[in-house]
């Protein structure tokens, strides 16, 4: 199951937990109010949850490894030092994390 799916689901049940808590309290039935609001609380955590585990896509990040890889073996064919290009392709990497993501 993708976070992708999982956010919607969780769209969905949020949703439908707000109308069961609107119901609930207009029928005075406190009871089915708190249970749609504690639904609703553990389809949040889910979300929370799917978000800081999800990441990025695996497909993503293999293809650009992948085209990371390309470009530093064409630069060695082109007589570029190996080990040099790994601590420049090392310290990029470790620029990139640093960076905030909204730049």
């Amino acid at each position: 199951m993708t976070a992708r799916l999982v956010r919607r689901l969780v769209v969905v049940v949020c949703v439908a937990g707000i109308g069961g808590m609107i119901a609930g309290s207009v029928a005075d039935n406190n009871a089915v109010a708190m249970t749609f609001g504690l639904v609703t609380a553990a389809a949040a955590l889910c979300l929370i949850v799917a978000t800081a585990v999800g990441g990025r896509a695996p497909g993503l990040a293999g293809e650009r490894s992948a085209r990371v890889e390309q470009l530093a073996a064409d630069l060695v064919a082109g007589g570029a030092d190996d080990g040099a290009i790994r601590r420049l392709v090392r310290e990029s990497v470790r620029l990139g994390r640093d960076v905030p993501a909204d730049l």
